[in-house]
Formats: structure tokens, sequence, C-alpha cells
């Protein structure tokens, strides 16, 4: 529907999450967070799904930051209710949903249609993989409002671009021109708006073609890294998702067979 503020879309073994408030620079309104967030809750159990793109619509705004004006004073009761609703009460919204996409099962890509400011600067760092139009531009602004960004927040940026960039990117506020976003490395692909969503559909459908056990084990294993584990705990970790991920696996059978028999591997995520 065009006055959803989420629009959900799916298209084979790709689902796609659009922020759907174009008049509002498709900036994170509380109703849109709610719905990303149970979206997101919904689409990480269903194994049928295994790559996400989030986007926005038109071709000006991926994402304008969090919409401080759609804050409520009370919440109706089915709201209050519900699994959102809930995470809604958590100290920090914004939060949780940058965590949810961050360590979501299966690979993400941000489809860079337009600008993206402050949360949703930090919604497209937390992506796996960040494909923009060449008309992008990029921010993260709290030092020119006189805000202390959250940590975690911080500590995303700094995993997604690394330390020296983001001290750059916090401490100035800068809005970034499309080059400056290419040369720093804020985005993977740039590619003309016109061929933006050709190009992201493509991987998105090649990444989906692969082993989901495969991919859901190597991104947990990636996400390993930025947490606070000692060596020997990484990799006893990782070690038991090597094996219960593809060692065990009816999957890696199965891409073996294929391998031999020069064909396309049918894969099942067990």
């Amino acid at each position: 529907m065009a006055d959803e503020v989420l629009r959900k879309e799916r298209q084979g073994r790709v689902g796609t999450l659009i922020l759907n408030r174009p008049d509002k620079g498709n900036s994170l309104s509380v109703e849109l967070l709610l719905k990303l967030i149970q979206a997101l809750q919904e689409w990480a159990g269903d194994d049928t799904i295994r790559t996400l793109v989030i986007t926005g619509t038109g071709d000006k705004a991926f994402c304008g930051g969090f919409d401080v004006r759609s804050i409520p004073t009370e919440l109706p009761p089915q709201e209050e209710a519900s699994a959102g609703a809930k995470g809604l009460k958590s100290p920090n919204p914004v939060e949780q949903l940058l965590d949810q996409v961050k360590n979501y099962p299966y690979p993400t890509i941000a489809m860079l249609n337009g600008y993206a400011l402050g949360a949703g600067f930090n919604l497209a760092m937390c992506c796996d993989l960040r494909i923009a139009a060449d008309h992008v531009r990029m921010g993260i602004p709290p030092a020119k409002l006189g805000l202390v960004y959250h940590p975690e927040g911080i500590k995303q940026v700094v995993e997604a671009v690394g330390m020296a960039r983001a001290r750059e990117v916090f401490f100035t506020g800068r809005l970034y021109a499309p080059e400056d976003v290419r040369e720093m490395g804020l985005v993977h692909q740039m590619v003309p708006g016109s061929e933006l969503a050709g190009v992201t559909y493509r991987l998105a459908e090649e990444i989906s073609e692969n082993a989901p056990l495969s991919l859901k084990g190597i991104k947990q294993i990636l996400n390993l890294f930025g947490k606070s584990l000692g060596l020997s705990e990484r990799d006893r970790q990782a070690a038991e998702l090597i094996v219960a991920g593809s060692f065990l696996s009816e999957d890696l059978k199965e891409g073996q067979l294929a391998f031999i028999q020069k064909r396309k591997p049918d894969f099942k995520g067990r």
C-alpha cells in the first residue's frame, strides 16, 4: 500500500524492506521503527529469505535519520502489546533496530538511493554491504547539534570504516559528497542511479544462491570479531559454527555432488 510507512517485497530468496516516508526523507518515525523491528524479527526466522535489501522510496533519500517529531506521549493499547512496542520502552529503540540489522542471520545490503544522515547513516553501516547511487550524500551530525552519539552506534561505524575514518566522520559532522563517500570507502560500490536496482539485486540473488547454513555461519563468525572475546573463546565459538553449519550438513554433501556433476546445487538449509 502506498500509505504504509514500510513496504515489504519478496522476489525468490531475496527480501526487501522499503522505508516509505518520501515526504519526510524516509526518516525513522516511531511507527516505522516498530514496523521495521517486527519485520526483521519475522524474516529472521524465515530461511527461505537468504538475502535482505534495505532501501528507501524514491531517488532522493535512503533515510534522513530519526524523526524526533514522531515521538508519542502515549501508545495505543494494541501497540503496547506488540513485540515492537516492548522494544520502544528500551532506552533507545533506534539502537534496538540497528542491533537487529547488524545481527540479522543472513547477509544484508543497503541500497542507498539517496542521502543517508544520522541514524540513516548508521543503518547503512550496520548492513553487511552498501551499494550507492552516484548522487548519494552521507553524514552523521551529532557534533553540529550539541549531541553525544550513543556508544553502540559509534562502535558500529568504527567496525564498518575503521577508527581513523570514524573519528573524522564524528568530529567534523560533515555531509560528504559522492566523491568523498567513494574515496572514504563508506560504500562498497557506486553506480549511476539508473543502474542501482539492477546491480543491487544481481548481487543479492548471487549471494542468496549460496548454502544458507554457510551464509549464516560465516556471518556469525564475522560478527564475532566485533565482540569483546578472547582469541581462544572466539576460535572456540567459530569452530562450533563451522562444524554445525557445514561438516554435519546435508548442504555440504549437495555442494560436493553438484560440483562433481557440474550443476547448480539445490541447497535446503539443513
